[in-house]
């Protein structure tokens, strides 16, 4: 048996592995939101250049890796270019009324990057195969706001 085979032949039995995603280049999304019921500026509408960086533990696939890189991503840019509200928020029937009702996202809670950490995580998580067992995900907000789970 080669060197190649014998290395392949123990990928199965590798245990679980970890795969960074955009841990020293983060993918960045332009999205937009407020947070309704804040005091300040943030309760306007406005915009950010986010970062995420996700992290996946899981055993090997078939393929050889975690998971693929570009299913993480896909799910990432689902927000690219949209506007986040919360449930509730009447921008979201002014979108809809103005014919852009398909830039706005929902969620069930105010979008900051504390939230959108966590439905990014728990989207993963259903979405990705089930040998990942655990998803972190890391949201910059700006230079001096970052959310995501403490280890």
């Amino acid at each position: 048996m080669s060197l190649e085979q014998e290395s392949s032949s123990n990928l199965a039995d590798a245990g679980e592995r970890t795969l960074y995603v955009g841990e020293d280049r983060p993918i960045r999304i332009s999205t937009g939101h407020r947070i309704l019921h804040h005091d300040g500026k943030c309760s306007r509408p406005h915009g950010h250049n986010y970062e995420v960086s996700v992290e996946v533990i899981g055993t090997l696939t078939d393929e050889g890796w975690v998971v693929d890189k570009g299913d993480i991503t896909s799910i990432i840019s689902e927000w690219d270019h949209r506007f986040l509200l919360e449930e509730g928020d009447p921008l979201i029937d002014a979108f809809e009324q103005s014919g852009e009702g398909d830039g706005v996202v929902v969620l069930d809670h105010p979008p900051t990057a504390e939230v959108m950490s966590i439905i990014l995580e728990r989207k993963l998580l259903k979405s990705l195969p089930d040998s990942v067992s655990d998803v972190s995900a890391r949201v910059r907000e700006t230079a001096e706001l970052c959310a995501g789970v403490t280890h």
